[in-house]
């Protein structure tokens, strides 16, 4: 297992399943009355937001607390960043006081990487500018796994913001590592430039067209809906939300559609939702959403990857 989880790429199939499958042992803590685990007693985790999370902080925190590991939190507004301190300044602060493990968010690309290099402490991407999120691939893959088992040769579609979406970039690999079939869709304008040359690397589709996806004859086992991620777009990358929405949301008669050809077919969302704009309220509470098993699977998930990075390669019971 790497000292580091910066990209999906850092695992192969063997340390993805290693970890899936300590997150279904860690997924049984979650059941306990008392939810503690002796595994990381001593160890200190900083958790390093400068955007801001819900989902991915607080499970995070929670599963540092829930290994007994001391977990502290920090944010670029209440930390010297906001006086100008420099992210390396900041991160070998940090350091000095002797963690071992910084998990990071931020909105430069790359950034966790270079975070690796300046400090001793393991370093976890929770996500970076539009590059990778993979605990969030990790997690997806655990809920897909938990609901239809093995996913090799499952057909997973993905659609949305790909320019923006991180969560993308990191299931892309993630599946693909685990056999996956995976058809990414997007209007012309949110394809990220040069996805043609990746995707006939990697082995994915690429299409403009949900409904030709989702009526033609590699019916999906799971869609997962990208948020749009309005906060980093500077001008128009479609006309309106109602004409987004019409071409690219998972409306009602799209979610029927897809039931009527696949009755086990999944829907997913890594969150936050834009109910109305990418999915409808119907897709988002309908039985065939894992919204929320998601959420609950992060927590498990991140509980394994803090293991695994700093406790040893044998589960705790």
């Amino acid at each position: 297992m790497p000292k580091h989880l910066i990209s999906s790429a850092d695992l192969d199939r063997g340390e993805v399943e290693a970890i899936l499958e300590t997150a279904s042992s860690m997924h049984d803590v979650q059941r306990r009355e008392v939810k503690k685990l002796p595994t990381l007693r001593g160890r200190t985790i900083i958790n390093f937001f400068f955007e801001d999370s819900t989902r991915t902080r607080s499970s995070f925190e929670i599963a540092g607390k829930w290994m007994s590991a001391d977990t502290i939190n920090l944010s670029a507004k209440g930390s010297s960043t906001s006086k100008g301190e420099s992210l390396r300044d900041s991160v070998q602060t940090i350091n000095a006081m002797a963690v071992d493990a910084l998990i990071i968010r931020h909105n430069q690309s790359g950034a966790c990487h270079q975070v690796a290099g300046w400090v001793d402490a393991s370093v976890i991407n929770a996500g970076d500018g539009t590059h990778e999120h993979p605990t969030q691939a990790l997690l997806d893959a655990y809920t897909l796994r938990s609901r239809i088992g093995d996913l090799d040769g499952k057909h997973v579609v993905i659609v949305g913001d790909l320019t923006h979406s991180r969560v993308f970039r990191s299931n892309v690999i993630t599946l693909k590592t685990l056999g996956a079939r995976v058809t990414v869709v997007a209007p012309p304008t949110l394809m990220p430039a040069g996805i043609g040359s990746w995707s006939a690397a990697d082995g994915f589709a690429t299409s403009w067209d949900l409904d030709e996806v989702l009526e033609g004859d590699d019916v999906p086992d799971a869609v997962m809906m990208l948020r749009v991620q309005r906060e980093r777009m500077s001008g128009g990358f479609f006309p309106t939300p109602r004409e987004y929405t019409v071409g690219y949301g998972l409306t009602r008669p799209r979610l029927n559609a897809l039931l009527a050809r696949n009755p086990r077919a999944l829907v997913m969302h890594p969150g936050p939702m834009n109910r109305g704009l990418e999915i409808s309220a119907d897709a988002a509470e309908s039985d065939a959403s894992i919204v929320l098993d998601q959420v609950s699977s992060g927590l498990a998930v991140r509980m394994a990857v803090l293991y695994h990075l700093l406790a040893g390669e044998e589960v705790a019971s």
